[in-house]
C-alpha cells in the first residue's frame, strides 16, 4: 500500500516565484550572483583560517565550520532553483523532493548548532578570560562540533523518514522554489497530526533551545561589561561579539518570521521571500559581515595580499 500511495506522485512541480516570465531572466542573474558570492566568500574565509595560524583558535575553527556549513546549505536549494529558472522546468522527482528537505534541514540545524557553540565562545572569552584557554580546550571545541552534526544528522534523518511515509494522491504543485516540508505537509493527503508533533517539539529543541542559550549567554555578556563600564572593554565586547550577534539576528530573525508567525495557505509570496531571506541572503552576507566587522579576518587577508605582492 505504502509503495502504491507514493506511485501515485513521482515528482513535484516547483512554482517558484509569484512573478512575471519577462523577469526571470532578472531574477536568474542576481540569484546567480548571490550564489556565487556565497561560495567564493565563504570559501575564502575557509581558506583564511587554513593558512593564517593567528586564528587558530576557538571562534575561528567554529567559523570555518560554519563557513562549510552555508556554502553546502546555498547548495541543497540554489543550484536547482537556478536550473528551473534557466530550463523553465519546474519539475523535481520524488526522490530528489525528500533528499532536499533532509539536507536542508540538516545542515540548517548545523548552522543554529554552531551559532550556538560561537555565542558560548564569546561568553567564555568575556566573563571568564581568565580560564579561556582551560575551558575552550581544543577537545572541547571538537566535541561541540561533533555533537551539533550528530543531532542534525538525528533530527533531520528523522523529519525525513516521518515525511516518506505520507501519501500524496494528485496534487503535486509546491507554491516554493523548494521542497519546504511544511508546504509538503499541506499537500499530503495522509494525517500529519506525528508530523506537526514532531517538528514542535525537536524544533523546540534544535532552534529555540539554541536561541535561548544564545540570549543567555549574551545577557551574561552584557552584564558583564555593565560592571566594568569603560569605553575600552565596550569597544573589545563589540568587536568580538558584534559580526556573531549580527549572523544571529539575521538567522533567527527570518526563521521566527517564517515559522513562528507563518502566512495564510492562501498568501505563500512572504514565506519564499523569508526562504530567499535565509537560504541565499544571509549565507551571502556572513562572509562580508565577519570580515569587514572583524579586524583579525581583515589582518590575515591583508598578510595574503602582501605576500602576493612581494612574490610577484
Amino acid at each position: 500500500m505504502r509503495s502504491h500511495n507514493h506511485s501515485m506522485v513521482s515528482e513535484f512541480l516547483l512554482l517558484g516565484f509569484p512573478i512575471q516570465v519577462e523577469q526571470q531572466g532578472m531574477l536568474f542573474t542576481l540569484f546567480l550572483g548571490m550564489y556565487l558570492t556565497t561560495m567564493l566568500g565563504n570559501l575564502l574565509i575557509i581558506l583564511l583560517i587554513k593558512v593564517d595560524s593567528y586564528l587558530h583558535t576557538p571562534m575561528y575553527f567554529f567559523l570555518s565550520h560554519l563557513a562549510f556549513t552555508d556554502i553546502s546549505f546555498s547548495s541543497v536549494t540554489a543550484p536547482k532553483m537556478l536550473m528551473n529558472m534557466q530550463t523553465q522546468s519546474q519539475s523535481i522527482s520524488y526522490a530528489g523532493c525528500i533528499s532536499q528537505v533532509y539536507f536542508f534541514i540538516f545542515f540548517a540545524d548545523i548552522d543554529s548548532f554552531l551559532l550556538t557553540s560561537m555565542a558560548y565562545d564569546r561568553y567564555v572569552a568575556i566573563c571568564h578570560p581568565l580560564h579561556y584557554t582551560t575551558i575552550m580546550s581544543q577537545r572541547l571545541c571538537f566535541l561541540l562540533v561533533v555533537v551539533s552534526w550528530v543531532l542534525s544528522f538525528a533530527n533531520a534523518l528523522l523529519h525525513t523518514l516521518l515525511l516518506a511515509c505520507l501519501s500524496f494522491y494528485g496534487k503535486n504543485t509546491l507554491p516554493h522554489f523548494f521542497c519546504d516540508l511544511s508546504t509538503l505537509l499541506k499537500l499530503s493527503s495522509s494525517d500529519t497530526t506525528v508530523n506537526e508533533m514532531v517538528i514542535l517539539f525537536v524544533g523546540g529543541v534544535v532552534i529555540i533551545f539554541p536561541f535561548i542559550c544564545i540570549l543567555v549567554s549574551y545577557g551574561h555578556i552584557g552584564a558583564t561589561i555593565l560592571r566594568v563600564p569603560s569605553t575600552k572593554g565596550i569597544c573589545k565586547a563589540l568587536s568580538t561579539c558584534g559580526s556573531h550577534l549580527s549572523v544571529v539576528c539575521l538567522y533567527y530573525g527570518a526563521i521566527i518570521g517564517l515559522y513562528i508567525f507563518p502566512s495564510s495557505e492562501e498568501s505563500n509570496g512572504k514565506d519564499v521571500i523569508v526562504a530567499v531571506l535565509y537560504t541565499l541572503v544571509t549565507p551571502m552576507l556572513n562572509p562580508f559581515i565577519y570580515s569587514l566587522r572583524n579586524r583579525d579576518m581583515k589582518g590575515a587577508l591583508g598578510v595574503i595580499l602582501n605576500r602576493r605582492t612581494f612574490s610577484s
